[in-house]
């Protein structure tokens, strides 16, 4: 198969020294883990394949698109989910509202969306959330449970219909059962079509054993080249 993505000795440098690189890559459509420890700049190497952060040197192709001279088209083709200070949830908001704004930003600027009823919100979760129980539409979001925030996360940015989707640190799901739901939900979008990466410190090998798709793990460090 063709990689969805190609990096050649691909850096990202700042005052204060090297994020990550230099680093050489491929990763192919399916569900890939980059995995990496903490301080190996494995968020900001997501956001440079996902056009949202430009590399200081090096090649990066993205769907044959190259960064960054092509970023503009790299963001519209690309998502993201699970980025601190980025994709966060509004704890006061309800699951409607939340989707109703996703889907005002997403249309013409002409359109008029309307609020979401419960089997509109349903719709558009039932892809993410698979068997997971689905939120009422006047839920607000600080009474979901782990797993249905962070699936919502994952929902929010599925909407753009991306070809591929960047999501960041799944350790921040703590509860292992969460945790499980949430690799099954990622492997049924890659199955379905969707190249999915996902960065973590670990790998969760144990949970992975039940996966249609099994994770290609991309191991990453500070001194990687």
């Amino acid at each position: 198969m063709q990689p969805v993505i190609h990096a050649d000795n691909l850096e990202l440098s700042s005052t204060r020294g090297t994020v990550y690189g230099p680093l050489t890559f491929e990763i192919g459509p399916g569900l890939t883990l980059v995995c990496g420890p903490s301080g190996s700049g494995r968020t900001s190497l997501l956001l440079s394949m996902a056009g949202r952060m430009k590399p200081s040197s090096g090649t990066l192709d993205v769907l044959g698109r190259n960064v960054p001279a092509q970023l503009r088209s790299v963001q519209k083709a690309t998502a993201i989910a699970g980025f601190e200070g980025i994709d966060g949830l509004e704890d006061s908001v309800t699951v409607g509202a939340a989707l109703r704004e996703r889907r005002a930003w997403l249309s013409p600027w002409y359109a008029i969306v309307g609020k979401l009823t419960d089997p509109e919100v349903a719709e558009v979760c039932a892809p993410v959330f698979g068997s997971a129980r689905i939120p009422h539409a006047d839920t607000v979001i600080w009474d979901l449970d782990e797993t249905q925030a962070f699936l919502l996360r994952i929902t929010l940015a599925m909407m753009s219909a991306p070809e591929i989707l960047f999501l960041d640190d799944i350790d921040q799901v703590h509860s292992r059962a969460a945790r499980e739901v949430i690799w099954h939900r990622l492997a049924a979008l890659a199955a379905h079509g969707t190249a999915v990466v996902v960065a973590a410190s670990s790998q969760d090998t144990d949970l992975w054993t039940a996966l249609d798709t099994q994770p290609t793990t991309l191991l990453i460090d500070t001194e990687m080249s």
